[in-house]
């Protein structure tokens, strides 16, 4: 069954994997990396974390917390961002981004999960805060919110696997409506897990102002990490719009193709007052702190790379963008902004972390954790395709279309 082109899942095909298993040089790179990634998983769960990681008691977070955790939750911020605007803001105008930066954030967090499970020492005492919880823990509210808000993710995404799955499964049915119709308190819910988890990510460094630079380090972090979550957001809805419609288009119905520039253009606007205020709001903070002598200094430069090269010019580039109507000047905007908040992220968590150690006794992560890392982000990758492959995710399905709209 096809739909402007869409090729839609009836019950004689319900599955189409075709695309995953072509031998392309892109599918021959992601079974090379996936392979890999499973042999180096093996050996951690069989052999330990030692034997893949340069961790010690000096820095017990490394990559895969500065990495996959930090960035992943940060990066997977679309989710709230958008549904906030559609359905709170009721900007019904970026309603064809939803269900994309839903299935993102769904994603990003399910597979924060999944990379946390290489970091614990024992990774069956994930799910231990749930028996013994500390609620006096900073960690324990993030690891309560972040799976509480990928339960709200669970939901919010499953309207779509439901309408691919209720060709075979027609009893599900009265489930989507049900989700459908609960989908405003899914957002209210959504946005304040968010909200205390972005910020509380940044107060998990709040107990080590000695380790961290001072340029870094602050009493407000909780509220840049939430701010920096917010551009990030936006940029990601932005950014994952270039990847479909370089990679995947041919799933995109004429709705989205339709709407897409505007979505860009919006949310570019969105992203650049934000990231001007998280540069005012960054710079103030060095002046009150002091710390403008440091500036001088090597890290100074460093620091200056990251809030004039991946803050101010991402800003300045996405208002004009905005201004001009240059779709193309913010797709690739997003991109400089996510390495931004990646370079954000890296900074607090590793580079200017335990600053004062001499250069030959800091961390610096090993080759296997890279890998790791690399593999995580090749699943998400994967999952995804599988995902706008099968489900109408980057298309309205010709059976409920405008549904969601009322």
């Amino acid at each position: 069954m096809e739909s402007q082109g869409i090729i839609i899942p009836t019950k004689d095909k319900l599955f189409n994997i075709e695309p995953l298993l072509t031998k392309t040089p892109g599918n021959l790179v992601t079974w090379a990396i996936l392979g890999i990634g499973l042999i180096i998983t093996l050996i951690r769960f069989t052999v330990g974390i030692g034997s893949v990681t340069n961790l010690d008691d000096y820095q017990p977070w490394g990559l895969w917390i500065g990495f996959d955790l930090l960035c992943g939750v940060c990066l997977a911020a679309g989710g709230y961002f958008t549904t906030v605007a559609v359905y709170v803001m009721g900007m019904k105008q970026y309603h064809s981004a939803v269900r994309p930066a839903v299935t993102t954030a769904f994603l990003g967090y399910a597979f924060v999960v999944v990379a946390l499970l290489y970091d614990l020492g024992h990774p069956l005492r994930l799910p231990f805060m749930f028996f013994f919880p500390g609620t006096t823990s900073v960690l324990f509210e993030v690891g309560l919110c972040v799976a509480t808000y990928l339960t709200v993710l669970f939901i919010e995404f499953s309207v779509a696997p439901m309408e691919w799955l209720s060709v075979k499964f027609p009893w599900i049915l009265p489930l989507r409506k049900w989700v459908i119709k609960i989908t405003i308190l899914l957002t209210i819910f959504g946005v304040t897990l968010s909200t205390l988890h972005q910020s509380s990510l940044g107060s998990l460094y709040l107990i080590a102002p000695e380790k961290l630079h001072p340029l870094w380090y602050s009493p407000f972090m909780p509220m840049f990490f939430f701010v920096s979550s917010m551009a990030a957001g936006a940029s990601m809805v932005i950014f994952e719009g270039l990847f479909a419609h370089k990679g995947v288009h041919q799933y995109m119905d004429a709705t989205h193709l339709r709407e897409a520039d505007g979505v860009v253009l919006g949310f570019s606007r969105a992203a650049s007052f934000i990231l001007f205020a998280y540069f005012m709001l960054k710079l103030i903070d060095m002046l009150v702190q002091a710390n403008l002598p440091l500036v001088l200094t090597g890290y100074g430069a460093w620091w200056l790379v990251e809030m004039l090269g991946f803050v101010l010019l991402p800003a300045m580039l996405y208002a004009k963008g905005a201004r001009d109507g240059n779709v193309q000047l913010c797709r690739y905007t997003s991109v400089l902004t996510v390495m931004g908040i990646v370079l954000n992220r890296f900074n607090v968590s590793m580079i200017a972390f335990n600053w004062k150690l001499p250069s030959a006794e800091r961390y610096f992560p090993s080759i296997w954790e890279i890998c790791i890392s690399i593999f995580v982000v090749t699943m998400i990758v994967t999952v995804y395709r599988f995902i706008v492959y099968n489900m109408p995710v980057l298309y309205e399905h010709p059976n409920f279309r405008g549904e969601e709209h009322d």
